[in-house]
């Protein structure tokens, strides 16, 4: 498997996995006006990064594997948007990692978009 390909596979079952393991970070930056609970959302985000990472990693369905990442990269910008909101009167390092996600989402979806190539 190419290595970018790989990479973003692993990048993305590990943050589904995540969404499963530890759900309590994740419910909190659910965007309030989506309909149903926080963690319906949290396990249906991570059920799309766990689909999206075997798409990924097969080589027949990489291309949509990685136009879906960078839509789902694209799809959560919102919860790091209400991050940044709620966390913009925390400590200097809080604040860092809640400003800091903001921009990590474009190196993301080119990540997706050239493995999509």
């Amino acid at each position: 498997m190419r290595r970018d390909a790989a990479s973003l596979a692993g990048f993305l079952a590990a943050m589904g996995t995540l969404h499963f393991v530890a759900p309590r970070p994740f419910d909190g930056i659910v965007p309030g006006v989506l309909p149903g609970s926080p963690r319906a959302w949290t396990y249906a985000s991570g059920v799309a990064e766990l689909a999206v990472a075997a798409a990924v990693a097969h080589p027949r369905t990489r291309k949509a594997g990685g136009l879906a990442a960078a839509a789902l990269f694209a799809a959560v910008f919102p919860a790091n948007v209400k991050m940044a909101a709620d966390w913009r009167h925390a400590s200097p390092a809080r604040r860092a990692i809640a400003y800091g996600r903001l921009p990590l989402q474009v190196p993301l979806i080119v990540w997706a978009l050239r493995v999509a190539r």
